[in-house]
């Protein structure tokens, strides 16, 4: 009867009701299972899309950031050396001449032969390095440089140089600057160093990162650059113009190795390590004035 009455209404045996729904259940537990899945995966993909995003942007960032250190080192290298060039031969009314104004040395550094005199610079090879140098003199006062406490003009180091006539302060005393390359002999990085007759024979470090000092010079009526090399020793007060192009290495390693050196050649770098060169032109205005 009871059967009967479940054909009626349109319902099986209670025992089909709940077969039904344990059929029912486990069909929701697998469909549910794989939404889970599917979900897992799709957010471990968003998930490692972003790592990588973010990976990308750090290392994007890191390379402007080291791209933008080069620059600074680079520009203000060339800053601090043109300027003391400008300078060059300067002498002022009633000033002794300075001498030579400027001495420039292939693949190595101007030094004193004995002493601190000024007057006997000669070129200290360092073929290792692959870096020029140069020597630059003016009289030097307390208006065209930082002066001392004591009121005296200072060196490229910010030395204060002691005059011809001690007895006479802020007279215009012989600024001798120098600027070479070398590794330092505690981080051996490599560093554009300075030395000025404010303490002779004892350079410091300028700015770091400049791995080589490329200086070419052009002599009145000539037809193109030439190295210092190429210059006889009388024909240093015919220098007209000084081209200064330094090679900046970075510290980290990055996939864009390729640059362009200072003799404009492309070169891509063994070591991984990124580089730029900056190059910048420096007339002599005191040329023949005070030679």
């Amino acid at each position: 009867m009871l059967s009967a009455r479940y054909r009626e209404i349109g319902l099986g045996p209670l025992s089909q009701v709940c077969t039904g729904q344990r059929r029912a259940l486990r069909r929701q537990t697998g469909h549910t299972l794989l939404e889970l899945m599917i979900a897992f995966a799709l957010g471990l993909m968003l998930i490692l899309a972003a790592v990588t995003l973010y990976r990308g942007q750090r290392e994007l960032f890191e390379q402007i950031v080291q791209r933008a250190r080069r620059m600074d080192a680079g520009l203000t290298a060339l800053h601090l050396m043109s300027v003391h060039l400008r300078l060059a031969g300067f002498a002022g009314p009633g000033d002794a001449p300075p001498g030579v104004a400027i001495l420039g040395c292939s693949l190595g550094r101007p030094r004193n032969l004995l002493d601190s005199s000024p007057k006997t610079t000669v070129c200290e090879p360092n073929a290792a390095s692959g870096s020029d140098g140069i020597e630059v003199r003016y009289r030097a006062d307390e208006v065209n440089t930082w002066a001392s406490a004591e009121g005296c003009a200072t060196d490229c180091l910010g030395q204060a140089i002691v005059t011809d006539d001690a007895s006479q302060a802020g007279a215009a005393a012989l600024a001798v600057n120098r600027f070479f390359v070398r590794a330092s002999p505690s981080t051996r990085a490599v560093e554009l160093y300075g030395e000025g007759s404010g303490r002779f024979n004892v350079a410091q470090p300028m700015v770091e990162g400049i791995e080589r000092l490329r200086i070419r010079y052009w002599l009145a009526g000539a037809s193109r650059l030439v190295e210092a090399s190429a210059v006889p020793p009388a024909a240093w007060p015919q220098v007209a113009a000084v081209e200064l192009c330094v090679l900046v290495r970075g510290t980290q390693r990055s996939l864009a190795t390729s640059y362009i050196d200072c003799d404009g050649r492309r070169v891509t770098a063994s070591d991984g390590l990124p580089r730029d060169a900056f190059t910048t032109w420096v007339a002599l205005r005191n040329r023949g004035l005070a030679w």
